[in-house]
């Protein structure tokens, strides 16, 4: 119970929630970090009082079918929880999906890189399977700047599924830092002026060796910096930037932050997967509350770190 209640304090004075309501939100994200799994069932066990698991587990439906979220308020909380509230972000784009019995759920997530990991801000439910298109893109970046301001933003970073003329001219438009990854076969001008292939610009290079091109070239009728990385594999990392293209690599590595949040909330964390809500909007709450046990998670290991250090073991000790 002490757990609940300092996590119910920490949130009390950021939400509009009722007592109750703050406990019952506090009381799943206690049972969530104790038994790593989104399944009510085993949820209801873990989750604090002295009901019957049965009542307990119907309290925790009641929650999700009645409580409204202000998902504003979320993304703030996070943000305040992280403390870096006076700081300017990386943001990292991507999606996680999978299929449970005939539904697809398919998450458009929105992260801020920090320490190793991308904290989730704003997310949509996509009503498919599949990609984004750019106005679901848009319609993410659009209530994040309504929120921070564009100025909060460094730059952002997205994999290939993440590009197009539209979304480039948007960005740009907005005066937000791009660092991109275009696809090997993405149209890019040489330095006559001629489209061709864009990896075909990085036949050069060694793996794991890196070229800034001179100047900018046309991708997508926008004029950018390209950048390329041959790797260990013969793959090609090829990316584009709006400014500061010697930068633009080491942002970019960040993207992979998302990754661990994806990983974290599913089969290595919470087990996300597990769920097996279908209606949308009760499975958009569930991932606010995964962001804010996340989070919990994060600052809670901070504490203990700078308590006692944690030894890290050596690869004998692994095996």
């Amino acid at each position: 119970m002490k757990e609940v209640t300092l996590l119910k304090n920490a949130l009390k004075n950021q939400t509009p929630m009722n007592a109750a309501r703050l406990f019952c939100l506090a009381g799943i994200i206690i049972a969530l970090l104790k038994v790593r799994t989104v399944n009510f069932t085993q949820l209801a066990v873990a989750f604090p009082g002295k009901a019957k698991t049965k009542s307990k587990y119907r309290r925790i439906q009641r929650f999700f079918e009645s409580v409204s979220f202000d998902y504003t308020l979320f993304a703030k909380l996070i943000v305040k929880f992280l403390g870096i509230k006076d700081k300017r972000w990386t943001l990292t784009i991507d999606r996680t999906n999978w299929k449970f019995g005939k539904l697809n759920i398919n998450i458009l997530t929105l992260g801020i890189a920090h320490l190793g990991a991308a904290f989730p801000i704003l997310w949509s439910m996509l009503p498919k399977r599949g990609n984004s298109n750019t106005e679901e893109r848009m319609e993410l970046i659009d209530r994040f700047i309504k929120i921070f301001g564009v100025n909060k933003i460094k730059c952002i970073t997205g994999d290939r599924e993440f590009i197009g003329k539209k979304w480039f001219s948007y960005l740009i438009g907005k005066l937000i830092t791009i660092r991109l990854r275009i696809k090997e076969n993405t149209l890019v001008t040489n330095s006559r002026g001629i489209p061709v292939p864009a990896k075909t610009l990085f036949r050069f290079l060694k793996p794991g060796e890196y070229c800034l091109l001179e100047g900018k070239r046309t991708v997508l009728e926008q004029g950018l910096f390209i950048i390329g990385l041959k790797q260990p594999n013969g793959e090609y990392v090829i990316l584009v930037a709006n400014r500061d293209p010697k930068q633009a690599m080491e942002d970019y590595k960040k993207r992979w932050e998302i990754e661990t949040l994806f990983g974290c909330l599913k089969t290595r964390g919470f087990n996300f997967e597990s769920t097996h809500l279908i209606d949308t909007e009760r499975i958009k709450k569930l991932v606010a509350i995964l962001a804010i046990a996340f989070c919990w998670c994060h600052i809670t290991g901070e504490w203990a770190q700078n308590q006692k250090p944690i030894r890290i073991k050596n690869m004998v000790e692994r095996r």
